[in-house]
């Protein structure tokens, strides 16, 4: 499987393969156009992400634990089927608005499928 990672914001490049978003709510600013797929299944749920930004949640294994638990619900095991599946046809690069992959749900995704 061959999959990257990219900030949303970040232009697309010929080598980036299905460009899939992960994020629930869809960043401000970006066209439809510049994404092929949207699984907002995949990104933090919102009580998470809330909790992160607003720093009541100070540490990032406390966040991962609980990303990668919301992830055996069934509509997110559904959803990282699929991103399986479109990982093992092609190049997929995730998408998402944070800065820095290392403390980003997209790379837990990609060590995940990896």
């Amino acid at each position: 499987m061959s999959v990257r990672t990219k900030r949303v914001y970040d232009p697309p490049s010929p080598g980036d393969g299905m460009r899939v978003l992960v994020m629930r709510l869809w960043p401000r600013g970006i066209k439809k156009s510049r994404v092929d797929r949207w699984l907002k299944e995949l990104g933090a749920e919102i009580p998470l992400i809330r909790a992160w930004k607003s720093r009541k949640l100070t540490s990032w294994p406390e966040f991962r634990r609980r990303y990668l638990a919301g992830l055996k619900k069934p509509a997110a095991r559904a959803r990282l089927r699929e991103l399986k599946a479109l990982a093992k046809r092609g190049r997929v690069t995730l998408l998402c608005a944070c800065p820095y992959e290392s403390r980003c749900h997209r790379g837990l995704l990609k060590r995940l499928l990896a």
